[in-house]
């Protein structure tokens, strides 16, 4: 059975849109951070495992993001709790789907990394500029990631029609809107404030990802070059395969020109006169060029001796 539902997996995967490799990931990751917890929890009451979690997490002192800068990228894709990664990834699913059939698949991991860089920054900033507000040491969650990914679906096509549970049909301007305000009001009552800032932050990029690519200017084009450096790094590193010989390639008309040139001498009975000026290997050249138009009978003795003394050596 485990067996089955990993080659499903890795098909899915192999052949999966975008926003089926991210939310792949995220499983994975909740998955091992889960394993992780139920190993050391018990050991130590969470201590071991906090600072394993840490070790993956944006903090609001600079000396960690410092020390620790894959933490950029690694805790948009750290999740605590079933209820946490469920509802991202419910919601990445949706609008990432339609991002991607509005603007190309390749355009979604771009806009989900640079939100989520962005949303994390945005924490970062506001917990050392409000320090009297309440923030958490550390922020972790996809949220600011799928927010940017939100934005760019509503700026994109603000009334696209989404079919909602008990609320029927709804234009997606209005639903990026409901989430936009969830955030502001959890800021007011100061819940979650660090997150909802880093969720402001996220859509916010959402927002000029969208606008500049209305402009005609794709702010996800050179995060894509970038990864497929990486990506073509690390498939040459792997690659057991070994590098190709070079081959140089010579002009055969410039031989045959050459070889004309020599024939036409040879007729006129210049060979004689000019075998001096020839390398030795062309006057072989020229000798079984000859050999092939006229036949070994056509050689002088000369010629017939040159021949005979080069197949010794």
């Amino acid at each position: 059975m485990f067996t089955s539902i990993w080659e499903d997996i890795k098909q899915q995967f192999s052949y999966g849109n975008t926003v089926t490799r991210i939310i792949l990931v995220n499983i994975a990751v909740f998955v091992v951070v889960t394993i992780v917890r139920l190993v050391l929890f018990p050991i130590d009451e969470g201590i071991s495992y906090n600072k394993f979690l840490h070790f993956f997490t944006i903090s609001s002192h600079w000396q960690h993001n410092l020390t620790h800068p894959w933490v950029l990228i690694t805790h948009m894709f750290l999740h605590e709790g079933l209820m946490h990664i469920l509802w991202n990834m419910l919601l990445l699913y949706w609008f990432g789907r339609i991002v991607g059939d509005l603007l190309g698949d390749r355009r979604v991991l771009p806009i989900y990394l640079l939100s989520g860089l962005v949303g994390g920054l945005t924490y970062f900033a506001m917990a050392n500029a409000l320090t009297s507000w309440g923030f958490g040491d550390y922020a972790l969650g996809a949220s600011a990631a799928f927010m940017g990914i939100v934005v760019v679906a509503g700026i994109t096509a603000p009334d696209y029609i989404i079919s909602l549970l008990f609320l029927g049909d709804v234009r997606l301007k209005y639903i990026v809107a409901v989430l936009v305000l969830l955030d502001l009001v959890a800021i007011s009552w100061n819940n979650n404030t660090g997150g909802s800032f880093g969720h402001l932050g996220g859509a916010a990029m959402g927002y000029v990802i969208a606008t500049q690519l209305q402009q005609g200017n794709d702010l996800t084009e050179p995060v894509n070059k970038l990864l497929d450096k990486i990506s073509n790094f690390f498939r040459e590193l792997f690659s057991n395969e070994r590098p190709k010989p070079k081959m140089a390639y010579k002009n055969p008309k410039t031989k045959q020109k050459q070889r004309t040139r020599r024939r036409s001498e040879n007729k006129k009975g210049s060979h004689s006169s000019d075998s001096s000026s020839l390398s030795h290997q062309e006057k072989v050249d020229a000798i079984l060029d000859k050999i092939k138009e006229s036949g070994y009978e056509s050689l002088s003795a000369k010629e017939k001796e040159f021949l005979f003394n080069a197949s010794k050596k």
